[in-house]
């Protein structure tokens, strides 16, 4: 085995321990401090169930990282733990945006608040000179200029941020979701061989796997059950609009040019930002509020058609996997442009969500849109 997919496993597995160790603690540490998620008529779950088991995300990620970044440091004698402008302002942006998420977790904060934190967060990006700045022939634009890219880098960021947040709706989703996406971005990486990232992403998909397992299998009558609350969603939501960002920047002189590096950002992410995409449209035509909670996302519609939660998290899960291998084979085997795949997405999911209302109708209960 090459050595440095070691590394990477001891990213991933120190950082599930910590998060098979740390869990537990924090739900002891909500009950005793009485910080639950209650249900009510727009939520799934039937028990309050403690909302703080996204806190354990960023310590377990950033220390079990540098820990396998100095040991292999240390062994290969490369110098990898390193300084820079935008790795600094990454961490301070998410740092505000974790502590937004706690906050809110804690003693609650409205969404504009949380949006501007998230817009302020997501600027320093492309001040660090990270952002877009190829389109890769979508909508027939190639290279753009910096004044276009960095504004369009705050909203991809902010926009795949509450993407994830939103979809936080039942057991494993959010989570289910990021962990697709980081395999995605992690297969990428390694392919080009940029460590650093790989065993980073390593590090959060360790403790997210350790998070699933408390949060679809815990029982909530023996303590055991948590939810990642908007400490976790938020959090993801942002290393993974980073993620597409780096990923999709055009830097030859580190990272060998490919045309379908926006299309892979995009796949690995294609349900959570589709489906906000459906549900901000859905609510602009009939003049909802943006940010007003509802019941409109797909999680939403497939309960309605009689499944359980268990059985809605599978087929959301296999929806994203085959948009994945579908755009995949369109533009490698079929050589189809990213214009063509994206509308093609669109088309397709908005048939997915038409095949449901129809079902929904069908059994005679009310609709969505």
């Amino acid at each position: 085995m090459d050595s440095h997919y070691i590394y990477i496993l001891l990213s991933f597995v120190l950082s599930m321990v910590c998060g098979l160790v740390f869990i537990p603690l924090i739900i002891r540490y909500c009950k005793r401090k009485n910080l639950f998620d209650l249900p009510d008529k727009r939520k799934v779950h039937k028990n309050a169930i403690p909302r703080l088991g996204g806190v354990s995300f960023m310590p377990s990620m950033i220390v079990t990282g540098l820990v396998a970044l100095l040991v292999y440091d240390g062994v290969t004698g490369d110098q990898h733990v390193t300084l820079s402008l935008w790795s600094c302002l990454f961490f301070i942006s998410l740092l505000l945006i974790y502590a937004v998420g706690i906050i809110d977790d804690l003693i609650g904060l409205d969404a504009t608040t949380k949006f501007f934190v998230q817009i302020v967060a997501a600027t320093l990006m492309p001040l660090s000179g990270l952002y877009i700045n190829n389109l890769y022939g979508f909508l027939g634009f190639h290279e753009i200029p910096a004044y276009v890219g960095m504004p369009m880098t705050v909203f991809i960021i902010v926009f795949i941020d509450n993407a994830i947040n939103l979809i936080d709706g039942i057991d494993g989703l959010a989570g289910g979701l990021s962990l697709l996406g980081l395999s995605g971005f992690l297969a990428c990486f390694i392919s080009e061989n940029i460590w650093t990232y790989s065993i980073l992403i390593a590090g959060l998909m360790g403790v997210l796997v350790a998070f699933l397992y408390f949060n679809i299998h815990g029982d909530p009558k023996k303590d055991r059950k948590i939810f990642m609350g908007d400490s976790g969603s938020l959090t993801l939501g942002f290393i993974l609009g980073f993620l597409f960002i780096k990923l999709a920047m055009d830097k030859p002189d580190i990272i060998p040019y490919s045309s379908h590096r926006l299309l892979l950002s995009f796949t690995f992410l294609v349900v959570p930002v589709l489906d906000v995409m459906r549900v901000v449209c859905t609510r602009i035509i009939h003049r909802r509020p943006l940010f007003d909670a509802d019941k409109n996302h797909i999680h939403h519609k497939l309960l309605r058609c009689g499944m359980n939660q268990h059985a809605t998290l599978a087929c959301i899960l296999t929806v994203a996997m085959a948009f994945t291998a579908i755009n995949l084979i369109m533009a490698l085997i079929f050589d189809i442009g990213l214009t063509w795949i994206v509308l093609f997405d669109c088309l397709l999911y908005v048939a997915f969500n038409y095949i449901l209302n129809v079902y929904i109708r069908r059994q005679k209960k009310k609709p969505f849109v």
